[in-house]
């Protein structure tokens, strides 16, 4: 007997071992996590490389040995008679897996078996076969598990998984063999006389693989490449009686198979996998919003789903109230069906309140996934309320919203923070644009494990909708780290949607998806009202303009002319949306250029400038690196050039640790005012270092 290595995605060996027992039932099974070791004939081994819906790979053992150093790995290598497998015209690749404290770089090892191989067919035929790692003809795969190496043949030549149907996928796609072991654990395997359905059924795969099974077509009958295909000891009669056998064991599926999506396009994709995987016929598709679909089949049966996850954390505000919705319809209209549904994303079934039965444990990909299966009897489909959980954040946005509202009747604004990491284990600052939310979370400490940061912001995402009743399509969540420089205004989507916000009688474009800012700093709702109150019948200079807020009060404080300078194209075009909007006409200039350069080669004077810097810049569109602290003196000396006597700077930036040298700045002639407590809004009191601020007043 020959001794193969069935491996198989984390999870799924008990279901391998169980599959394997029924394929090649008079083989020596012994199961270990994710692989199964096969004592078998070769023979054996193309029925598992043909009929195995769960594998990755059929690996045949060619020499093992132990690892005490490099030279070991060559040794063991070389105990093979290579020759015997495949020639000098062939061509290979090597594999490596594994480390120890000797030989921990994988490289190094495939390396190292490769010149065995290669000198073995260089010392008996002066010539040697060529590396090729894309489809090459033999794959050899060396593992090396603690001080013992195995060194095997690859019979599939690429993993199983891949049954060469799908053209395309779609997002987030379920692997072939995790789609097979999804029905498996679901039960309708055993049970294929009910009906199957998969509701977000994307590329198609689970639909598939189960009219796959339905209809006994072998998942490794549509693969052309094989790799055996090009091994010397290969049995081409014995692969094409095993070919012959299994196209006869098709039959026509009895059950019936729904899929459904609410994407076109996607749809569209699945029916064509579905075409080249040759059962199209089998399977009935449709396009209806999962929260309202409808079956028309009186037998209950099975739904099996690989639903959206939320992987990306800003998805989670958006698929929170879907998994509710489609919670409500499935215990309506799905009332004795079973259930199983993948998700990496715990928190987002928790939604549908319902009670699962089981838990598996799944790979998909390199993502963790579990498995969750449902019975929708009587009991679990009873309507229950959804009540919001009491917890420490949700009490502390209650409190923060009462006294909001106490607030803003004060103020003219529709855009403020309402809370903003007051708690330290809710991680997130939370702003109000008109009718949306913007929740920024902040970068997790390094103590907090990452799975208690992410089930916190679940939490916190679920709680806002009730608490705020904000519709949750309209809850913008981001991830923020500290930035340095203008780092903070990079993109992270392209949807151009705007909204508009007004404050102080201003009204401003704000963008809450594309960049990690919105186009309006809240924090200085304060410092440009300042501005439009000392603009009147003045000169006013805006550098690092950033969306010309600022400029925007100050035209509307009745400003003599106003000039807006920033490095970037795009704030200079959203300056001048924003002054469109005010229907501002009148002795307004927009610069797009380098600040620091252009300001240096300026001659015009101004009565009042604002500037606020970035803490740090290195944009190629500079001639050289910015830093705050380092450079300001330079900056505001600049300035002072471009200032007319009793002239004002107000210079503001958000470097926490920032430190002003009030001395050298009377030595340019200026008295220094601080400003920074009257400038930062009640709702920012919270973080008294969210900026600085300075008059710094030209002395006659």
């Amino acid at each position: 007997m020959l001794e193969f290595l069935i491996t198989a995605a984390k999870g799924l060996d008990e279901l391998l071992l169980e599959e394997l027992s029924s394929i090649c039932p008079d083989s020596q099974l012994k199961s270990k996590p994710g692989q199964v070791i096969m004592f078998a004939e070769i023979e054996d081994a193309y029925k598992v490389c043909l009929w195995s819906r769960l594998a990755n790979r059929v690996l045949l053992k060619l020499s093992d040995g132990p690892v005490s150093d490099a030279e070991d790995l060559y040794k063991i290598a070389d105990k093979v008679n290579w020759p015997t497998h495949f020639g000098t015209k062939n061509t290979f690749v090597v594999d490596f897996n594994g480390t120890n404290q000797q030989i921990n770089n994988t490289q190094f090892g495939a390396l190292k078996i490769k010149d065995a191989i290669v000198d073995q067919f260089t010392t008996f035929f002066d010539e040697r076969p060529s590396i090729s790692k894309i489809a090459p003809d033999i794959r050899v795969h060396a593992r090396l598990w603690r001080d013992n190496l195995s060194i095997y043949l690859d019979m599939s030549g690429r993993s199983l998984h891949q049954r060469h149907y799908r053209s395309k996928t779609g997002l987030a796609p379920v692997k072939e063999h995790i789609a097979c072991a999804m029905l498996i654990r679901s039960g309708w395997s055993k049970n294929q006389h009910l009906p199957l359905l998969d509701p977000m059924c994307g590329s198609g795969t689970i639909v598939i693989e189960g009219a796959l099974m339905a209809a006994n077509i072998a998942p490794g009958l549509k693969r052309d490449y094989w790799g055996f295909s090009q091994w010397q000891q290969h049995e081409e009669s014995i692969w094409q009686a095993l070919i012959s056998h299994a196209k006869q064991q098709i039959s026509k599926p009895q059950t019936k198979i729904y899929a459904n999506d609410i994407d076109l396009g996607v749809l569209a994709l699945a029916k064509e996998n579905a075409h080249n995987a040759d059962v199209f016929d089998f399977i009935q598709f449709s396009h209806q919003d999962v929260s309202h679909f409808k079956l028309e089949e009186l037998e209950p049966g099975y739904i099996v789903c690989n639903p959206p996850y939320g992987e990306r954390l800003s998805d989670s505000a958006q698929l929170f109230p879907l998994f509710q919705q489609w919670g409500a319809w499935i215990k309506q209209h799905f009332v004795d069906w079973h259930m199983s549904l993948l998700t990496s994303n715990r928190d987002l079934l928790r939604q549908m309140k319902l009670n699962a039965k089981k838990e598996y444990q799944l790979m998909n990909g390199k993502l963790e996934c579990q498995l969750v299966n449902y019975v929708l009897d009587q009991q679990n489909c009873q309507a229950r309320e959804v009540k919001l959980i009491q917890n420490d954040f949700v009490n502390r946005l209650t409190k923060n919203l009462v006294r909001s509202k106490k607030w803003l009747k004060s103020q003219n604004t529709n855009c403020y923070r309402i809370y903003d990491a007051d708690l330290p284990e809710y991680n997130v600052a939370i702003d109000c644009y008109a009718d949306w939310l913007v929740v920024q979370e902040y970068a997790a400490p390094k103590d907090v494990p990452e799975h208690v940061a992410k089930r916190r912001l679940h939490e916190i995402i679920a709680a806002l909708p009730q608490v705020t009743k904000v519709n949750p399509d309209h809850i913008v969540l981001k991830v923020r780290e500290q930035q340095k420089g203008k780092n903070q205004y990079q993109k992270v989507a392209q949807t151009r949607q705007m909204i508009e916000v007004f404050e102080n009688g201003a009204l401003f474009k704000v963008n809450l998806k594309d960049y990690l800012d919105t186009g309006l700093f809240l924090d200085h709702r304060i410092t440009r009202q300042l501005v439009q109150q000392k603009s009147k019948g003045k000169d006013v200079l805006n550098l690092f303009a950033y969306t010309g807020s600022v400029s925007v009060h100050a035209a509307l404080g009745g400003a003599k002319s106003v000039t807006t300078v920033d490095m970037s194209n795009t704030y200079i075009d959203w300056a001048k949306e924003n002054f469109q909007l005010n229907k501002l006409q009148g002795a307004y200039h927009f610069e797009q250029a380098d600040c620091l350069t252009w300001l240096g080669q300026h001659k015009q004077k101004y009565d009042l400038i604002f500037i606020d810097p970035p803490s740090f810049s290195n944009s190629k569109r500079m001639e050289s690196t910015w830093d705050v602290q380092r450079d300001y003196l330079d900056l505001v000396k600049d300035a002072v050039a471009c200032l007319n006597t009793n002239g004002s700077i107000l210079f503001s930036n958000n470097l926490r640790q920032f430190k002003l040298d009030e001395a050298a700045l009377g030595d340019l002639g200026l008295a220094v005012s601080d400003l920074t407590k009257q400038t930062i809004p009640e709702d920012f009191q919270r973080n008294p270092k969210i900026h600085h601020c300075w008059l710094l007043t030209k002395e006659s």
